[in-house]
């Protein structure tokens, strides 16, 4: 059963970023990037770190450097209850 986006951020889930600098197979002197995105879980980022360990076992580009950012979309000081509405018109 997928997991919708919302309720991954409920459960402390954050949008986490990595772009993997690569070589090229058949040039090893040029440098190639790819960017990366899913909602992953900080500090421990078990999805990224699932995305390298596939990277290393199935493409022929080997890894330069891993560069990423982990951000909280939604944090427990950002929601409020709204008990009133206001109409104009």
């Amino acid at each position: 059963m997928e997991t919708s986006e919302t309720e991954l951020m409920l459960k402390g889930y954050g949008l986490t970023t990595a772009e993997l600098f690569y070589r090229m197979p058949d040039y090893q002197s040029v440098l190639n990037s790819y960017l990366w995105q899913d909602y992953d879980l900080a500090p421990d980022h078990p999805k990224l770190f699932e995305f390298i360990e596939f990277w290393q076992r199935e493409i022929e580009g080997p890894l330069h450097s891993v560069r990423f950012t982990h951000r909280k979309l939604i944090a427990p000081g950002e929601w409020r209850n709204v008990t009133g509405e206001f109409t104009l018109h």
